[in-house]
């Protein structure tokens, strides 16, 4: 079993709940929420686009970030304890997830030795796990979450690079090398994801009686 920081997200949303209260009360949806996450996580990655010349500015990446996961786990709330579920949600949850992780990924491409194509590689990786994370319901499986390169966990690794890049504490070499292991990591996610929801497909195969048992 792979330990990734989602398994802190209970304590997290503890810690959010009584936020999560006041929104409900005051009229605010989890579509709202998520959305809303969406919009300044894109405007964020054009930010640090428009000053990569100055590392300080990839500082932002860690501080939205950060209030990015609390709005994630905001919506989840809303929605699972207050009534705000829906299908239209379900679609916005993901596809939003994937657009605010490829605009805040994206910033590092504007870095040397970096372009678009192995930056774009990560972001592709990322999406492709949340995709064969979502698909888990298709073979009849829970939605996937595991490791070892989950959502919080690529959170974590941009944020960390977002830090020591302001700091001038790493270099291209450093984060190049950063940026592939987080790729790599992610592909193998996709790998545990897709093979964790055949797993249940099989176990939902041998549960059921062939035809002239019984």
């Amino acid at each position: 079993m792979t330990v990734t920081i989602y398994a802190l997200k209970p304590r997290f949303q503890a810690l959010l709940r009584p936020l999560a209260q006041r929104l409900a009360a005051s009229g605010v949806t989890a579509n709202a929420v998520t959305v809303s996450a969406m919009v300044v996580s894109i405007g964020v990655g054009a930010f640090v686009i428009a000053h990569a010349s100055d590392p300080r500015a990839f500082l932002l990446l860690p501080l939205w970030l950060f209030v990015r996961m609390a709005l994630n786990a905001i919506d989840g709330m809303l929605a699972r304890e207050f009534g705000h579920a829906s299908a239209l949600g379900a679609y916005l949850n993901e596809l939003t997830d994937v657009i605010s992780d490829a605009a805040l990924y994206l910033p590092f491409a504007w870095l040397a030795p970096f372009g678009p194509l192995s930056v774009g590689s990560v972001v592709l990786a990322a999406a492709l796990s949340e995709m064969a994370g979502a698909l888990g319901p298709m073979v009849g499986a829970a939605r996937r979450y595991d490791g070892p390169m989950g959502k919080s966990d690529r959170a974590f690794v941009v944020g960390l690079l977002g830090v020591l890049l302001a700091l001038g504490w790493i270099g291209a070499r450093g984060t190049e090398l950063m940026l592939i292991v987080a790729g790599l990591l992610c592909v193998l996610t996709v790998v545990r994801r897709v093979r964790a929801g055949l797993r249940h497909d099989a176990a939902q195969d041998a549960a059921v009686p062939q035809q002239g048992e019984g």
